[in-house]
């Protein structure tokens, strides 16, 4: 597949259309899958790694391929792509709902990222979720799920995919690994699914155990890494597949909405198959301009997800200082700090998610009015991974789709202020802003 990663390959100038006789050659078109298996190396390396798309003209960016439809030289041709025979790893393409070149080269990139085989980016994070859901289980299948998700995915799994598939779903304490265990049927449970670093509580999961426990009785574990990109690689510690909520840190700019499946090539095969593929019948194309925008910011991602981390890790240190009841992975008192230090990649700290537990929704609701109104702090608004900082009380927004005995499963109190720490200013200014509201408090 071109979603493949290659090793120090020859920059190559996109936009030649090859006839089919030339299917067998032109290796510097197909992004091969590294010598090297990316998961061994840094994320900021192992997208340095990957080809690079001129533009049509050699310009240095590569050209946004905005066509729906692809023309041949050759009628022949298009029966052979429709035969499977011919396609995108051969740069041939026959419709953007299939595959797209601008929208493979993004793909090319969150695999690189993720050190995956093969990703593709859908047009939204719950697409992404949703799409892999309905590809990994069938009617009358079974999930196990952490009782800790963001509500959306709650909500699939607790109504949706109930009601539509007849897929059900036990919800477990991902912490709790004999609870874990024991909620997997061994021959109808299908995919253990879980958050890298759960929203809003910050739970950490053990990703090598979790993933040991599931393989053992042949369950697909499916990871859902959008609070850590570049600071966690779950596909290296044993996950099968990962999922993205590309709209938050990779975006950055919380003006996109968008998504990633990154897994094995079978996996994006299988999803994109022409008869069967979740991915290909339900349609959540990404749109290349998109793509485009995207992938310009994948490259300074990992810059961007440095300072949030420390900025977080600062905050979370004064705050703790000041009394307040603060959760963040990278402070030595948080539960599962030793275990997320013994898997992070190095030297992008633990996340730029901390939350604040201010007991009652009407002390959260009146923190972040003074934080947003009185000091500029930051924003009130759900998403995170903006460059400003963003808070929102999760019981009452992100999480609203549990009811109050999951929340309390869950571990969310009514007055947990979840935030998404940004960059702007110098981080001394924005303490004082922070500093000022709850002096006021």
């Amino acid at each position: 597949m071109a979603h493949f990663l290659e090793t120090q390959q020859p920059l190559v100038f996109s936009g030649k259309k090859r006839n089919d006789r030339d299917d067998d050659d032109g290796d510097a078109v197909v992004a091969k899958k590294s010598a090297l298996a990316p998961c061994e190396v840094d994320p900021a390396a192992a997208l340095a790694s990957i080809r690079h798309e001129f533009g049509e003209h050699g310009g240095v960016n590569m050209s946004i391929e905005a066509s729906a439809t692809f023309t041949v030289m050759e009628p022949d041709t298009m029966k052979r792509m429709f035969a499977g025979e011919l396609g995108p790893d051969n740069d041939f393409f026959v419709y953007s709902r299939h595959f797209n070149p601008t929208v493979l080269n993004l793909s090319r990139q969150m695999a690189a990222l993720e050190g995956t085989q093969a990703a593709y980016c859908t047009s939204s994070g719950m697409s992404a979720i949703s799409s892999v859901m309905l590809q990994l289980c069938s009617s009358g299948g079974h999930v196990v799920a952490s009782s800790t998700l963001y509500g959306g995915t709650h909500a699939l799994l607790t109504h949706f995919l109930p009601r539509t598939c007849n897929i059900t779903t036990s919800f477990v304490d991902i912490t709790d690994h004999g609870s874990v265990a024991d909620a997997i049927v061994e021959g109808r449970t299908q995919v253990l699914y879980f958050e890298s670093i759960a929203n809003p509580t910050l739970t950490v999961a053990d990703i090598p155990e979790l993933s040991r426990m599931a393989h053992e009785k042949g369950v697909t574990v499916v990871v859902d890494n959008t609070f850590a990109p570049m600071v966690l690689s779950p596909a290296k510690l044993g996950a099968d597949v990962v999922i993205h909520s590309i709209s938050k840190f990779i975006s950055g700019g919380a003006d996109i909405i968008a998504g990633a499946v990154c897994g094995s090539e079978k996996l994006v095969k299988g999803m994109m198959d022409l008869r069967g593929g979740a991915l290909m019948l339900l349609g959540p194309t990404m749109n290349a301009k998109v793509a485009f925008e995207l992938s310009e910011r994948i490259p300074h991602l990992g810059l961007r997800m440095k300072e949030h981390s420390h900025r977080a890790q600062v905050y979370a240190e004064r705050m703790r200082k000041l009394g307040m009841k603060v959760i963040y992975p990278g402070l030595e008192t948080h539960p599962q700090h030793k275990l997320l230090r013994g898997m992070v990649n190095r030297d992008y700290g633990y996340g730029g998610l901390l939350s604040i537990d201010m007991e009652t929704e009407e002390r959260a609701n009146k923190l972040m009015t003074y934080l947003q109104n009185a000091t500029q702090f930051g924003l009130m608004a759900v998403s995170l991974g903006y460059y400003e900082t963003l808070m929102s009380c999760s019981g009452s927004s992100t999480s609203s789709e549990l009811d109050p005995s999951q929340k309390a499963a869950a571990g969310i109190s009514p007055g947990l202020v979840r935030m998404s720490v940004g960059y702007v200013g110098t981080l001394e200014q924005k303490w004082t802003q922070f500093e000022k509201a709850f002096l006021r408090m």
